[in-house]
């Protein structure tokens, strides 16, 4: 292996150099205490910066085993450095001067949510970590005196500072595994005690503000009702109390701006561990809960809706069905099916993000409009045979349908961000008013099976070399969380509510490009699988389909990875 000497020499022979020269540099040297690779140089300084990482080795690093040897405690340590190191790059970036993006240190910033990623890894307790440097130069010239420095000086520092457990803070390493254990323990209990969820007393569930994640400030701690409290023991923590929300059907009803959606987001997003001081440490969901909404507009193919949606006036079969263009009412039947097939037990919604006609049809509009002249079968009608036949829970936010507490195991009212149990109360109030239809017949699962069509724009293909076309791969492009593309086709993710991070994006558009190429005629639960196979032996590196590993993946969950398939 090259040596830092080396890279110092080959540095100073390229000084003042055109800019491409840089590019002589890409390679693995070694630091003694690490290794920098250089894994691709940019083509100019206005250019997206140059793609680093380093390498350090296990008894270097000096992390216990118990540190990594867990899955979870591995995602926690390396959620844990890669802040760490952040912390330590964001000192130095922007230090050394030049051109463009010129002294750039940066890496991935992680929201509140622990994922796994591709810009921190540790396996066997050796540590990589990858990052950006924007290399200097004045104009687009070489400043190679610069890039020195950020290599000899400012790197070395990082390392030094972020990576070696020698230099954490006392204890610190162990509070971030002592808290991935808790939660792991309480995932655990949420399966023994038959529960869809837990929120942990004095959980932190407001947002500091609709473009911030973080917890709000002043805000109401959550306080479990006396009739739900749930009490475990924690391995580290002792003994935590909170709201255990059991298997079966649950409404959270209250007046508005009271804090129903504020706690069907905590749950929403309890799929997912938190770090420590976000204020919803303790508050965890099954982790196969999906957030259903209404979604117009979105494409949906051979999905089979029957069970909520037969008898159309065009005829056509909706046991798979298609459309370019679903309504509210198809899209949410869509969403719910989808997410059945991907292994859902636990179905999260708000009145407000559903579609009116799917979820209820009342009293008058029954006796006017007649049930066979209406193709839609209310999810009302069908959620009490979903948990009863099916073990499918439900947990909905209610405010203005007061149909839904017919079937309702629990009721949970909000009122000024206070939960308090009102199931007495409301089966009380409903021992007057008559039963409306609450199971329809012709319950069935939907099927699944279905294979997703990967064509799309053909692969494109290089200029004539010599020695024959060779074909290129099809680009990736993504735009935040939200869309990306492959090739020419755009995906819309949007609503798709449970992606929380860019790098999911990002990691799911490489998951469709490597199943286009490798792949292809599948059905959806085989790619699935065989994707989060791929991930789980091979790294999620490893659905960029070889060659360098691009920081910024964030690994998602089955269940987005089906979204993904679904709406492509």
């Amino acid at each position: 292996m090259k040596t830092a000497e080396g890279l110092r020499a080959a540095l100073r022979a390229i000084d003042h150099r055109s800019y491409p020269a840089y590019k002589s540099l890409a390679g693995s040297w070694s630091f003694g205490k690490y290794v920098l690779n250089i894994e691709h140089v940019q083509g100019d300084p206005f250019a997206a910066p140059s793609q680093l990482s380093v390498a350090v080795d296990r008894k270097t690093a000096g992390f216990p085993a118990f540190c990594w040897e867990a899955p979870w405690n591995r995602a926690a340590l390396e959620d844990y450095l890669l802040r760490r190191f952040g912390r330590q790059v964001g000192r130095f970036s922007r230090q050394a001067r030049g051109s463009g993006k010129s002294g750039v240190l940066a890496v991935t910033v992680p929201g509140q949510e622990v994922l796994e990623r591709t810009d921190c890894q540790v396996c066997a307790g050796a540590v990589t970590l990858r990052f950006e440097v924007g290399f200097p130069a004045n104009g687009r010239t070489i400043n190679a005196p610069e890039l020195e420095k950020i290599l000899f000086d400012f790197i070395p520092v990082c390392v030094e500072q972020g990576l070696l457990y020698a230099s954490t803070p006392k204890g610190e390493v162990e509070q971030v595994i002592a808290l991935a254990e808790d939660r792991r323990f309480i995932r655990e209990e949420l399966s023994r005690l038959e529960l869809a969820a837990f929120v942990a007393d004095g959980a932190i569930l407001p947002r500091e503000s609709g473009v911030s994640d973080r917890p709000m400030k002043n805000a109401v701690p959550f306080q479990s009702p006396e009739e739900m409290a749930v009490t475990l023991e924690l391995p580290h923590r002792g003994q935590v109390r909170g709201m255990g929300v059991r298997r079966g059907i649950t409404l959270i009803a209250g007046g508005g701006y009271h804090g129903k959606s504020t706690l069907l987001k905590a749950l929403e997003r309890g799929v997912y561990d938190h770090i420590a001081g976000d204020g919803r440490e303790y508050v965890i969901t099954d982790a196969t809960a999906v957030k259903i909404r209404a979604e117009d507009g979105r494409k949906v193919t051979d999905t089979d809706i029957s069970l909520f949606i037969n008898h159309l006036p065009s005829g056509r079969d909706t046991t798979k069905f298609s459309t370019l263009d679903a309504s509210g009412s198809t899209s949410q039947a869509a969403n719910i099916a989808e997410a059945l097939e991907a292994g859902s037990r636990v179905l999260l919604m708000d009145e407000d993000t559903s579609a009116t006609n799917f979820m209820v049809r009342d009293e008058l509009m029954q006796a006017v409009i007649a049930r066979d002249q209406e193709p839609i079968t209310p999810f009302l009608e069908r959620a009490l045979d979903l948990w009863q036949r099916a073990g499918v829970s439900l947990i909905l936010v209610v405010g203005s349908c007061g149909a839904y507490f017919h079937i309702a195991d629990q009721v949970v009212q909000m009122d000024a961000y206070y939960a308090r149990d009102i199931t007495a109360q409301a089966k009380a109030v409903l021992e007057e008013r008559p039963v409306p239809c609450l199971t329809a017949p012709g319950f069935h699962l939907p099927a699944g099976g279905r294979v997703v069509d990967l064509s799309g724009d053909s692969q494109t293909r290089k200029n004539y070399r010599g020695d024959g076309y060779r074909q290129e791969r099809l680009k990736v492009k993504c735009f935040g969380k939200t869309t990306f593309t492959v090739g020419a086709r755009e995906l819309d993710l949007r609503y798709v509510e449970q992606i929380v991070d860019s790098g999911q994006t990002r990691a799911l558009a490489y998951m469709v490009r490597y199943a286009r190429e490798h792949l292809a005629g599948r059905s959806v639960e085989n790619i699935v699988a065989a994707l989060m196979k791929l991930a789980a032996e091979q790294g999620l590196g490893a659905v960029c389909g070889g060659g360098m590993i691009p920081a910024g993946l964030t690994l998602p969950r089955a269940q987005e990875i089906f979204a993904c398939f679904d709406r492509y």
